[in-house]
Parts: C-alpha cells; sequence; structure tokens
C-alpha cells in the first residue's frame, strides 16, 4: 500500500478542498507513490514525533496541525519548523496534516468534542456557503433515467443525508442540424421537435470536472445543453463549530466539573456564572473565538473553545457561558479520531497513536 491509498481515505472523511484559505492541509513532504510503511498519529508534528516515527518505523506521520504554515524561504535549522522539515526529509518520513478541513465537517474535531460530553442532536454551528453548484440539462425523455444514473454515480445529487437527488420536468427541445452534424434524432437542414427531460442535480463544486465528464459520456447528443448554477444556498454537514443538547440540563459549575473530567483538565477559564442551568452547548477545538456571535444567536448556554483573549471574555455580555479549555485539550482526541478512521479502512495496518505529548503549554499550579 502506497502513501496516497491512505491520504485518500483521509480526504474522503475531510476532502483538503473544505479548508480555510489560510490554512495548509495535505501532504506537505513526501512522495504519495512511496509505499508507506505505517503510520504515526499526532496532534503536533515535533523532532521528537519524527523521531518516534523513525523507531516505530512508521514513514508516515499524520498531523491535525501543520507544520508548514508560512512559506519557507530557507531550510537552516533555526527554529523548529525548518528542523522538523529537515528531520523528517532526512529520515525519509512523509508528513501529512489534515487541519480546518477535519474542523470543518459534521464528524471531524468537534464530533469528539461533544462525544466526550455526551452532547445529542448535533447539528453545525456556522456552516458553510458557495460550496454547491445546480447542474442543468436537457436530454430526449427515453435518456433521462441512464444521464441522471450517470450524474448519480459522479457524486452529484447528495443533499444531506439523502442521495440520488434530482428534479425532472417534461418539456420540448427544438432545433436544426447544420452541415456536418450527426443528430441523434431529427435529419441534417430540417427543424425538429424532441419531448426532452430537464434534469436538475445540485453537486459539490470541488467534482465539477468529474459531474461534467459524466454528463458528456452519459448524453446521447452530439452538443449537450446544460447550464451551471452557483449557489449561495449553506451546505449544514459543512462549517465551522458544532452545537447539542445534553441529556439533562445541568448547573454551570456542574458543565465545568464534567470538562475537567472528561479533557483531563486542571485549570479552565471562564467567563461569570450566570446562575442558570445548562442544556444547549456550542463547541469548537481550538482557537474558537470567531464563533462566539454564532454561539449565542444559536441559543447556546454555554460555549467551549480555546485560547480566548481577556477581552473577548466581555462578549459573553450576560448572556452565554464562555469556557476556555486549552488549545491542546480541546483537540487532543483528534489523535483518536484519526487512528480510528484509519484502523477501520486498514486492519491489517500499523497505525500507531503517537506517545509523545506535543503540548508546549504547562501550568504552574
Amino acid at each position: 500500500m502506497n502513501i496516497r491509498a491512505v491520504t485518500e481515505c483521509l480526504e474522503q472523511v475531510a476532502p483538503v478542498h473544505l479548508q480555510e484559505d489560510y490554512d495548509n492541509a495535505g501532504l506537505l513532504i513526501g512522495n504519495g507513490k512511496e509505499e508507506c510503511t505505517g503510520v504515526l498519529v499526532t496532534l503536533d508534528v515535533t523532532e521528537e514525533t519524527i523521531g518516534e516515527a523513525v523507531r516505530k518505523k512508521c514513514n508516515l506521520v499524520v498531523a491535525h496541525h501543520p507544520v508548514i504554515f508560512r512559506g519557507l524561504k530557507r531550510l537552516n535549522g533555526k527554529n523548529y519548523v525548518e528542523r522538523v522539515v529537515l528531520a523528517a526529509v532526512k529520515s525519509d518520513v512523509a508528513v501529512y496534516a489534515i487541519h480546518t478541513n477535519l474542523d470543518n465537517v459534521l464528524e471531524g474535531v468537534n464530533f469528539k468534542i461533544a462525544q466526550k460530553i455526551n452532547l445529542q442532536h448535533l447539528r453545525t454551528l456556522s456552516p458553510r456557503d458557495g460550496l454547491l453548484r445546480k447542474l442543468v440539462t436537457f436530454c430526449p425523455t427515453a435518456d433521462a433515467p441512464g444521464v441522471r444514473k450517470a450524474l448519480f454515480e459522479a457524486g452529484a445529487g447528495s443533499i444531506g443525508k439523502y442521495s440520488d437527488c434530482s428534479f425532472t420536468a417534461a418539456g420540448t427541445g427544438s432545433f436544426t442540424a447544420g452541415a456536418g452534424t450527426t443528430p441523434y434524432v431529427g435529419q441534417i437542414g430540417i427543424g425538429h421537435e424532441e419531448p426532452e427531460s430537464r434534469i436538475e442535480v445540485i453537486y459539490p463544486v470541488n467534482i465539477e470536472n468529474k459531474v461534467l465528464q459524466a454528463l458528456q459520456s452519459a448524453h446521447p447528443y452530439e452538443e449537450i445543453a446544460y447550464d451551471l448554477y452557483p449557489l449561495v444556498n449553506r451546505q449544514t454537514t459543512v462549517g465551522s463549530g458544532l452545537i447539542g443538547d445534553l441529556p439533562a440540563a445541568v448547573s454551570e459549575s456542574e458543565l465545568l466539573a464534567m470538562l475537567k473530567e472528561a479533557f483531563g483538565l486542571s485549570m479552565i477559564r471562564h467567563s461569570p456564572y450566570l446562575g442558570k442551568k445548562i442544556s444547549t452547548i456550542a463547541v469548537c477545538g481550538g482557537a474558537g473565538s470567531f464563533l462566539i456571535g454564532a454561539a449565542k444567536t444559536a441559543g447556546a448556554g454555554a460555549f467551549i473553545t480555546a485560547d480566548l483573549k481577556y477581552h473577548e471574555f466581555f462578549d459573553a455580555d450576560q448572556t452565554i457561558l464562555l469556557a476556555d479549555i486549552g488549545h491542546f485539550e480541546s483537540e487532543q482526541f483528534t489523535v483518536e479520531l484519526l487512528t480510528d478512521i484509519l484502523r477501520q479502512k486498514f486492519p491489517n495496518f500499523a497505525v500507531l497513536k503517537t506517545e509523545t505529548n506535543t503540548n508546549p503549554v504547562h501550568y504552574f499550579l
């Protein structure tokens, strides 16, 4: 099995195109065509994790955080990023990052946070838009089932957890075939009217070429009439943060105690108590202050995230409990998530969790 087989498995769960514009997910170091001897899963890539991968005969490190985040102009080993890259190249260890694209899928980083505190009825806190397009095409009525089938097989027609979704309407197409054409119906130089079906399907923008190739292959006409429409619809299964409900309402102190136990925390930074029970909770692993407004609008009683600045705690504004549980702490179970995904796909292959604690933040208690 080569490295690309592993990365393709991960990209089925969290496609790279779902990453944020500022991000750098994907295969950062190495050649996907090389044979994979084993996978080491970690939150961060450090010199220690590269060394651990070498000792455990793993030539692929899968990390949540990209070690190369900004452009590198030289490799002199003057900082930890350059040293990690040099160590990986020297040891022939590939590095793959699955970052905000894993944050932005329903069963990604935030799903593990929600799972640890038993949140139910999960939905995306801030759904993404601009990810969908609509294809409208016209074909002879008898050929419509075959065209729809080809489009579905190419990945079009999925809405939420529903697949093979389309709309078909009957109509009449008209044309006159010119010299040098090979019309599927009608005759050259004679106007023709044909009973046709109008087919509409939605698809993710990243598979547009694949959908159009399927249309070209399945459609019987020599010249295919079709329209492409950008959609402002939000893709409800893709976006930032999650929100869900506890099985039963708890007090604010009970919630914080629950978080300490579930995430192994020694401390939690939080906004002032509001003196009310909490049942609906929003979560965002890592730095999530940009979602405070969305959490309040969605009616969350608490928002669990990390990296909140001093002044951002004022944004609670006596309407929500903000709980900062730490960046590493909020995302620590991502290693478990990625390991489970890969072990399920490759049950007889070495997929190992790192034993290196990469948390750079320590507390004096």
